[in-house]
């Protein structure tokens, strides 16, 4: 049993991987490899003069599971609650947790099979999203999504941040009390 599965290593994915491993919560990244992303060059992000789409995912990756968070390179089916909190479909076996973040970039058909609530995306070309709170609740409790399937911002800062957002709000559910990540410069 994983504490957190979250599916979708793009950039929202695997920030929000980053956090959850990092605080000590057993966590499970799936990835499909197909991030859009992987096409993008970007000159925009914070702390980077420039960087190319398929590197900024390797190294979010590979953070991710320097961290600790085990990855899988497979596409997730199917999401099913169960008395624990969840069941996810990954090729030809499945995997459990108490919370799932989706942060499938685009990609609506798992949210949607899963029975979650969707809205009309404002962003240029995507036309739906899920129906996510503030903190990255959607209708289905225990299930979280982040980065532009929760409606945020196409743009890799942005929806970097937005997984650690609800990263650090999902670690605050669990944890009983707000969470706070800073690490410090070693002397």
């Amino acid at each position: 049993m994983y504490d957190v599965i979250i599916i979708g290593a793009g950039p929202a994915g695997a920030s929000a991987a980053i956090f959850t491993a990092k605080s000590g919560k057993k966590t499970l990244l799936v990835d499909h490899d197909k991030s859009m992303t992987k096409r993008a060059w970007i000159e925009n992000h914070y702390g980077l003069t420039e960087v190319s789409g398929p590197d900024l995912i390797h190294t979010g990756k590979s953070q991710a599971t320097r961290l600790g968070a085990e990855l899988i390179e497979e596409q997730a089916t199917n999401i099913t609650k169960t008395d624990s909190g969840f069941q996810v479909e990954v090729g030809s076996n499945t995997y459990e947790a108490k919370h799932i973040i989706i942060a499938t970039g685009v990609g609506l058909d798992l949210a949607e099979k899963a029975g979650i609530a969707t809205k009309p995306g404002t962003e240029p070309r995507i036309k739906t999203v899920i129906d996510a709170d503030s903190e990255g609740k959607t209708s289905v409790h225990g299930i979280w999504a982040a980065g532009t399937v929760a409606g945020v911002s196409v743009h890799t800062i942005i929806t970097s941040g937005h997984g650690a957002h609800v990263a650090i709000n999902v670690i605050s559910e669990m944890n009983g009390e707000r969470y706070v990540d800073h690490d410090v410069l070693k002397a």
